[in-house]
């Protein structure tokens, strides 16, 4: 019986639908995460200088504002993230849920 419901899952076109969209979204964001924080970690491994600058003379590097940046950015994903799971995703799992019954 439990088989026979997955199966049912397998077959909607919404399930479907829901994974065609979800999954490349999932690694354009991973990828752009990925892509700031390996940079950033790069950047101190292979040109410390470039974030042992000063800003204007002051005690500020600009290490800190990027770093801060990385921080801000994950937030910024993951709200894009949730923003689109909890509206689009969330609507084909309950149109999912109520075709199954």
């Amino acid at each position: 019986m439990q088989q026979d419901i997955v199966e049912k899952v397998k077959n909607n076109p919404k399930y479907k639908e829901l994974v065609a969209k979800r999954t490349p979204f999932i690694w354009i964001l991973s990828a752009l995460m990925l892509g700031a924080y390996y940079g950033f970690i790069l950047i101190i491994a292979f040109a410390p200088s470039v974030f042992a600058q000063s800003i204007g003379g002051s005690v500020i590097t600009v290490g800190i504002p990027a770093g801060l940046g990385i921080i801000i950015f994950a937030f910024v994903v993951t709200g894009v993230y949730v923003y689109r799971a909890n509206g689009e995703f969330d609507r084909l799992t309950k149109e999912i849920k109520e075709e199954l019954k």
